[in-house]
């Protein structure tokens, strides 16, 4: 069971459902990825920027790992959800959500 207050989501992918978690070592690794120097930064790109197919694959890889789950990026890559691109967006939303809080996401802008 998903555990909200400790930043967790469950996702439906390929008919699964799968908890997600952007931990601190899932952080990192988007900082890493999106070339962030720090939480703050990060917050900002997510908040002020258009996400395109391959972030959305990066948060949504790094929510998984974060959640406990062993998949490669290529297994992700393969990954259906409910409403296609949409329902990934939705995920991804979901995950800052749970993460950043709401009110931040607000207060940097975010449309979500």
């Amino acid at each position: 069971m998903v555990n909200r207050h400790r930043g967790e989501i469950s996702a439906t992918l390929d008919g699964r459902e799968w908890t997600l978690c952007l931990t601190l070592g899932a952080l990192a690794e988007l900082e890493d990825a999106f070339g962030a120097q720090d939480l703050a930064v990060l917050l900002k790109r997510f908040s002020t920027s258009a996400l395109s197919a391959a972030d959305i694959l990066k948060i949504v890889a790094a929510g998984l790992r974060g959640g406990g789950n062993q998949v490669t990026p290529g297994e992700i890559a393969q990954m259906r959800a409910e409403g296609g691109i949409t329902g990934f967006a939705r995920i991804v939303g979901e995950l800052l959500s749970a993460t950043f809080g709401d009110s931040n996401l607000e207060q940097t802008g975010s449309n979500r």
